[in-house]
């Protein structure tokens, strides 16, 4: 056959990833603290935007914003309404409170204050550096205390416990090699060849590091932090230290060797057993002052009078971002050239578009949410054994959309329901198949049932993987051992031989 050139016209339809459609796409994944970010640095890089402050009612003139100035703004029965409360201000003359008794009010200087500054109330004074507050007092901010960390506290312990400077600077230096948890995790043979000291000298800097407080720092194994704090108890004897020899045994349960190498019966064992359980496995835990962040819901959740769910967006969450038109005007009468117009142009076009992609966005969470919640009512009113089994695909069918935007949606996104605090992510499960052909059940609600099973056993009627699996096809799921066993151990529960030692133990 032979190859010709010809000219054809064909009309498709293809989807463009135009850089406002990347910027719609992008905002539905981000969390509420990283949108937050996200829009104030685009209100630094654009001017048209600003921050919907005013209070409903107020004159927006003021602010150069105006209700008909706003281009495309969400829809506030949507999204919700700010509350900003205002300190009132000062009364001046006229409008001051008819029952002040100027009588009271002190005004003359004392010695050392001629111009009688000091009877004022309200004027702060400064000296030596320090502020002040109208009694002379430091102000509260000079008065905060801040928690010392432990690299402080130890090189503080090492000036006092160390006279000599050579010894100092190499505590200071072991100081470098302390892990999270407060363990040394230097290799003490390498580390004396590097600064050219003796491994005996090393060893007994290392020693006396071990007597700082807390106690067990400086440690270099678990058992050696366990008898660290043991010794300062006066519980470190033999047999303790056997154990600590043996924690593997201990780790699985298996008591019956480990009487035998300790030389204790039943009762004596559990007791060393109780004592090891109230030490500190990891003694700079304590100083770990890492804040904890609160997690901000996205969606709120309560439950309606007639029955039902009432959900709304949280409005702490949703920036406000608006597009001031009457200062868009303004400045584009004042352009001077094409480049100026130009980029008033682009930033205006901008601005509308983030303002329409936010409101995009909070409607699209909004709607993810209601029909997530319309599938699981059964978990919001029963709790977690009624959980349903539920993927994206079911939402994105039931809501007209793709299974990636729902994927973007729920991700980071947060429901504070009656039953807590729930991430998006958590109502989407595998599902199980029900025994003869009985609908599917949901895997954390079968690993919910699991727990509650082992929960209930007897010290002498301790349940196995197989009995397991036998209860739980006479409720009507079909379900394997293995992966029986694979639940239990992602939940952290011993097998039911650990179980049983460790139980017979208790009792």
């Amino acid at each position: 056959m032979a190859l010709t050139q010809r000219l054809d016209l064909r009309q498709t339809q293809a989807l463009v990833m135009t850089p406002q459609l990347q910027q719609a796409i992008k905002l539905l994944q981000l969390s509420n603290l990283e949108l937050a970010e996200y829009v104030d640095q685009e209100m630094e890089r654009n001017p048209l935007l600003e921050r919907e402050e005013a209070e409903p009612g107020s004159d927006a003139g003021e602010s150069g914003t105006a209700a008909d100035d706003i281009a495309d703004a969400p829809d506030p029965d949507m999204i919700g309404t700010d509350q900003h409360a205002q300190a009132p201000g000062m009364a001046d003359g006229d409008s001051a409170p008819l029952d002040t008794d100027y009588e009271n009010v002190w005004t003359g200087g004392g010695p050392g204050d001629p111009d009688g500054w000091a009877g004022v109330a309200g004027v702060a004074r400064t000296g030596g550096g320090q502020d002040f507050d109208g009694d002379g007092a430091p102000a509260i901010d000079q008065t905060l205390s801040s928690e010392a960390s432990l690299r402080d506290l130890l090189t503080r312990q090492i000036a006092l416990t160390f006279p000599d400077p050579g010894e100092r600077l190499i505590g200071l230096q072991l100081l470098e090699w302390l892990d999270d948890s407060g363990y040394l995790t230097a290799d003490l043979d390498a580390l004396a060849e590097q600064m050219g000291a003796d491994r005996a000298r090393l060893d007994r800097i290392v020693s006396r590091l071990q007597g700082l407080e807390p106690t067990g720092i400086f440690a270099r194994s678990l058992a050696e932090c366990l008898a660290l704090q043991l010794a300062e108890k006066n519980r470190l004897d033999p047999a303790m230290q056997a154990m600590l020899d043996n924690l593997g045994l201990l780790a699985k349960r298996e008591l019956a060797p480990l009487m035998r190498i300790c030389g204790v019966d039943a009762d004596d064992l559990a007791d060393m057993i109780e004592e090891i359980r109230h030490l500190d496995p990891r003694p700079a835990r304590a100083f770990d002052h890492e804040p904890i962040q609160a997690i901000t819901p996205d969606i709120l959740m309560r439950p309606q009078a007639g029955g039902g769910w009432f959900i709304e967006l949280n409005p702490d969450t949703l920036p406000r971002v608006l597009v001031n038109q009457r200062y868009y005007a303004e400045i584009s009468q004042a352009a001077r050239n094409k480049e100026e117009r130009e980029y008033l142009a682009e930033c205006f076009a901008t601005a509308n578009w983030l303002v329409k992609s936010l409101h995009q966005r909070a409607t699209t969470i909004l709607k993810v949410a209601s029909e997530i919640v319309r599938q699981q009512d059964a978990f919001f009113v029963h709790g977690v054994s009624r959980l349903k089994p539920l993927i994206l695909r079911d939402i994105a069918e039931a809501i007209g959309m793709h299974e990636s935007t729902v994927s973007r949606v729920t991700s980071n996104k947060f429901i504070a329901t009656p039953r807590g605090l729930f991430e998006l992510k958590y109502f989407f499960t595998s599902a199980i198949q029900g025994a003869d052909g009985a609908a599917a059940h949901s895997a954390e609600a079968v690993r919910f049932r699991i727990r509650a099973l082992i929960d209930g056993e007897a010290p002498e009627a301790i349940l196995s993987d197989d009995k397991i699996v036998e209860i739980l096809r006479t409720d009507g799921i079909d379900i394997a051992r293995r992966t029986v066993a694979k639940y239990r151990e992602g939940m952290r529960i011993p097998s039911s031989v650990q179980r049983r030692r460790e139980k017979a133990l208790r009792a």
